[in-house]
């Protein structure tokens, strides 16, 4: 599914519900969307009450178009919705565990279902709530169209705790953010905890998010105590 000429930014069907209920009350209303890329086409299940239910977000697709050449270790998709990244990552990136982490009850569930139409028989992958993520799981990569509309703190909050994730020194964290919900602020922001921050396409107002350690913590640690990639 190609963007149209001037796409908007995707909405929940009810962006409340999407964003901050754990369990959506819109009724069920199953349906598919279909994510056509270089590489592959997949017929994704979604719903009702979940991110981008009638179509794959165009953000999302732009990220996935950019997206190349993550490092060895686990990887994590930080509010997967119905799988989108996660289903790609996992067909990308076979032999890497995954990790696949989303507030809402019927978007972990759908992002399950394609995971297992998708995945390797051998590919490890894990969809869980956030309070399900492990202590001290660290990875490699996060790929995320992250949940813009919880709010300017909460979402510095959660990039945060995901950031001091990442690996050392090669982790990195691929972002896709639209410009009219903040996409330079938050870019300077995080330049400003520290880390390098790369712009490396902006189409139609979305902004693709490059994020790694800062080059002086990367020149300290380079070689010392870091995971071979």
């Amino acid at each position: 599914m190609h963007p149209p000429d001037n796409p908007k930014p995707a909405k929940a069907d009810t962006e409340e519900e999407y964003y901050f209920s754990g369990s959506p009350t819109s009724p069920s209303q199953p349906s598919s969307v279909r994510l056509v890329l270089p590489d592959f086409t997949l017929e994704l299940k979604t719903d009702s009450g979940v991110f981008s239910s009638s179509r794959v977000d165009p953000g999302t697709k732009l990220l996935l178009m950019e997206l190349k050449d993550l490092p060895a270790g686990a990887l994590v998709d930080l509010g997967c919705g119905y799988g989108p990244i996660a289903t790609t990552l996992a067909k990308r990136y076979p032999n890497q565990t995954l990790w696949a982490v989303d507030v809402n009850d019927r978007a972990r569930s759908l992002c399950e279902a394609n995971l297992h139409l998708y995945a390797e028989s051998t590919s490890e992958f894990h969809v869980i709530s956030p309070e399900e993520v492990p202590d001290g799981l660290t990875v490699s990569a996060i790929v995320s169209n992250p949940p813009i509309r919880i709010g300017k703190l909460a979402l510095q909050t959660l990039l945060k705790g995901w950031l001091d994730r990442l690996e050392l020194p090669h982790g990195v964290a691929w972002l896709v953010v639209h410009k009219h919900l903040g996409a330079d602020s938050l870019s300077r922001h995080l330049e400003a905890e520290g880390y390098e921050v790369t712009k490396v396409r902006s189409r139609q107002g979305y902004r693709i998010l490059k994020v790694t350690h800062g080059r002086e913590l990367g020149r300290q640690l380079d070689g010392v105590d870091s995971k071979p990639v």
